[in-house]
Parts: structure tokens; C-alpha cells; sequence
């Protein structure tokens, strides 16, 4: 039997075996340049704080921040630089413009030790990331509890503001 889709809603990229805290995270978070890992583990910090439906795992060699088994962001360590990645980051808007990448889902943001960046924007970024995932699942769930879509919709972007 084929899955119908509902309108609007497009499939979650998904992934198994997320907890609450990975060891395998922390002991990611130990390894390469000591300034590498600082600026990874403050973003990764972030990703966390998001909210306590949070889940984490290693993916792909990398920490992977996820709302039940959907992944929203990610950081990755490279030899001079780090990368906090968005899954979904093409639909995510980028008034700061520090989205970078070409593919049809993923964007991602390239930080250096020696550069600045602009923090207010990479955290709001990890917000819209984090409400973009969450927002079809809790639409789902409450649509089937009697809650119609919209009504649902205006609740959340009422209650859903981006953390200074």
C-alpha cells in the first residue's frame, strides 16, 4: 500500500538510535585542535538547548542534534575550520546570509578560529532549524487529536520565538 503525503509536508530525512546524551558525541567532541573543538562544542551546546525532545547521535563520523528520529543540524570538524550544517537548511531563511552550499536540502555554515561570525544569526538559524523539524510532527499528532492545521499553525508561531 502506498503512503499518502499530506500537502505541504514534505518526507523527514530519518535516522535510528538517537538518545538523550551519545557518549560517542562527548568522546567526538575530544578529538582534533583544541580551537576547533571549542567552537564545535559551543554550537553542538545549542543544538541542545533547543529543547528537551533533543536527541543526539554520531552520524557519519559527525554529532547529529535531532527531534525524535529527525535530524536537524549537525557540526563537523575539518583541518582549519568547522561546519554547523543544516538537513533541511534550503528551506530555512537566511537574512544574514550565512547559509553556504548548492544542494537540493542541506546548507551549512563555515566557522573558523580566526574569523568572526555573526553568533545572534548562527543561533537563530539552530532555532528555525530545530521549530522547522518539529513543526509537521506536532502538526500530525495534534491534527489527529481534533486540532485542525491552521489553528495549530498560528498557536505555534505565536509561542515558538527564537532565544537570545
Amino acid at each position: 500500500m502506498k503512503r499518502r503525503r499530506q500537502p505541504g509536508v514534505s518526507e523527514l530525512f530519518r535516522l535510528s538510535g538517537a538518545v538523550r546524551r551519545d557518549a560517542a558525541v562527548d568522546a567526538w567532541m575530544g578529538e582534533g585542535a583544541i580551537e576547533l573543538q571549542s567552537i564545535a562544542k559551543t554550537w553542538f551546546a545549542q543544538m541542545r538547548a533547543c529543547g528537551d525532545d533533543v536527541l543526539e547521535l554520531v552520524h557519519d563520523g559527525c554529532p547529529v542534534a535531532c527531534v525524535e528520529d529527525a535530524p536537524f543540524a549537525y557540526v563537523d570538524s575539518f583541518s582549519n575550520h568547522v561546519n554547523v550544517g543544516f538537513f533541511r537548511g534550503a528551506e530555512l531563511d537566511d537574512p544574514a546570509g550565512l547559509l553556504e552550499g548548492t544542494g537540493r536540502r542541506m546548507r551549512h555554515v563555515k566557522l573558523r578560529p580566526v574569523s568572526k561570525h555573526d553568533t545572534a544569526a548562527l543561533r537563530a538559524l539552530i532555532h528555525a532549524a530545530y521549530v522547522h523539524v518539529k513543526a509537521p510532527r506536532a502538526i500530525r499528532r495534534l491534527t489527529r487529536s481534533g486540532l485542525s492545521r491552521r489553528a495549530y499553525e498560528s498557536r505555534f508561531r505565536r509561542c515558538c520565538c527564537v532565544p537570545t
